[in-house]
This record gives C-alpha cells, structure tokens and sequence, in this order.
C-alpha cells in the first residue's frame, strides 16, 4: 500500500518529510503489533500516526494530484486498523455514547485522496479514510461548516481548479489542558481536542516551496452544548491558497502550529505572516455560530 510520499512534489523541490517530534512524544506514537520499530500507518494517498493514549491521530499527511482527482459517491464504513492495538483506537463506543453530539471528523478528508489512475483507485483511496484512526471528535458546526469550507477551498478552489500538487498535513492540538468529556467511555475519562491545525504545502510558478497554515477551535461549541466539563482557565507574496474568504481569522503561521503540536515541519518559505499574540489567535479562531453546510441527515448521502 503506499501511503505519503515525500517527494511526490517533484525531485525538483525540496522533500516534504513527516513532521519531527522530540523524544518524550515519541514515547506516546503506537507502533505495529507486527513491527515494534514501526509507527506510520500507510493507506492510500496518505500516512498517519497514532498518539496511543489519547487515541487519536497525532497528524496525518496526504498527498493531492488535483488532475486525477475523481468525482463520486460517497461510500465506505467506519472501522479499526487491526495493524495496531484496538486499546490504542477510539471507535464506535465514544461516537455512540450519551452526549456524543459530534461528528466522526475526518483529519484527512475523504475527497482529498479520492483520486488515482482509475476510478476503482480513487473509490478505494476515498474509502480508506474510513479508519477511526483517521477520525477526531468535531462539533457539526465545525466539521459541516468552516472546516469544510477550508478543505473545499484548499482541494477544489486551487489544487483541482489549477490541477496542482500539493502535500497536506493535518491534527488535533492535544494538550493536558483539553476538558473532559462528560461521559466516561469504558470507565475511563476521554479529553477532546478542541483545536484543529492543517499545513498545505505547495509549488509556485516560480518554481518556489511554499506553506501555509490554518487553525480552527471547538472549545466554544463544546462548552455551550454540554458535551464537555467546562474548566477555568488559570493563568512573502504567494500566487495560491490567498483567496480563501476566512483567511484573515484562520490563518496562522506554521510556527504557531508547532508550538501547539510540539512537532517541527519541514522547511519552506512561509507565504503568511501573523504578529498577533497566541492567545488572540487561539481566541478568533474559536467557532461559536459556525453555520452548518448540509442538514446532519443529508451527511452520508451526499454527492461531491
């Protein structure tokens, strides 16, 4: 299976390898059960890592060709990675649980990897994404409404638009200070993420490596509907991806990104430039009447 290239961009231009973490996160990662040196997980068009104890991914990167990019029907059904410890995965026990009102969001998106040589190939790119490893708790009004935006602007407005290349990672902001989920999941107390990240990372006219990056928060939108406890706080010109309608509120600089995430990214020239302090960025991107794009009951149906 082969999951993300790191120099699917061209030989030309610098590889774009994973992201770096230092020694203490590399304590968290799960491993293969039948490699222990092993922890990327490949699928189809992309890669991911997986933070064992909080059961979520810890990024995923994706690879996007928008010129075989392939337009069909939603399908696939969600499932474990058997490559790993079912006790390293949250599935449909915290999805279905009392108090559950989010979305299973995907970090890689469905569409992104939905393309290939064939129709079969990016049909079964598509379904790929449909491992719970590859899936975050997101409030509707996040998943279904600026988060998507960002996701059809990056695929469909500039990478299928211009028939682009382009290599995207995505994750979870996970840190002590995330809140509990009111429900207890297997008697043990799930802290849900509520602060998404995703770099793009693509070529110029110019022949030029360049990346950007975009944030979006949750905290909000999980404290209004009680889903989780709520706890008091104590103490260079670029010619794509500048269009998007909400970039002045959720775009951010990659080192912003890698302060949250406490991983480093491979080296390109940043097209986005914030002065702004972390905690006034961290406080706009908050969602809090995010509008969502499609009735919750069209979700699974729906044609791209």
């Amino acid at each position: 299976m082969q999951g993300y290239q790191s120099d699917f961009l061209g030989n030309e231009f610098p590889r774009v390898e994973l992201p770096k973490f230092d020694s203490d996160m590399q304590s968290v990662v799960a491993h293969l059960k039948n490699n222990s040196d092993e922890y990327v997980l490949d699928y189809i068009n992309y890669s991911l890592v997986q933070h064992k104890k909080r059961r979520f991914p810890l990024f995923t990167a994706s690879n996007i060709d928008g010129n075989k990019f392939v337009r069909t029907e939603r399908t696939g059904s969600w499932k474990l990675d058997d490559r790993i410890e079912a006790e390293y995965q949250w599935g449909s026990q915290l999805y279905q649980a009392e108090k559950s009102d989010f979305d299973r969001g995907h970090m890689t998106k469905r569409e992104d990897v939905q393309w290939g040589d064939t129709e079969e190939e990016a049909i079964e790119g598509a379904k790929q994404t449909f491992f719970y490893t590859n899936a975050v708790p997101q409030h509707a009004k996040v998943n279904r409404s600026i988060w998507r935006r960002i996701e059809d602007y990056i695929l469909k407005k500039e990478t299928v638009k211009h028939n682009l290349r382009i290599s995207v990672f995505t994750g979870p902001v996970m840190s002590e200070d995330d809140p509990d989920f009111v429900t207890l999941i297997d008697n043990s107390i799930v802290k849900l993420p509520t602060t998404f990240w995703k770099i793009v990372y693509y070529t110029t006219a110019e022949g030029k490596l360049q990346r950007v990056a975009f944030l979006v928060g949750q905290k909000y939108l999980l404290e209004k509907f009680h889903i989780v406890k709520k706890r008091i706080r104590t103490g260079t010109r670029r010619d794509r991806f500048i269009n998007f309608k909400y970039a002045d509120t959720y775009q951010v600089n990659v080192q912003m990104v890698e302060e949250l995430s406490g991983m480093t990214f491979p080296a390109a020239i940043d097209a986005y430039h914030d002065e702004r302090p972390i905690n006034l960025i961290l406080k706009s991107v908050n969602v809090r009447r995010g509008k969502k794009l499609v009735k919750e009951d069209q979700v699974e149906g729906l044609i791209l």
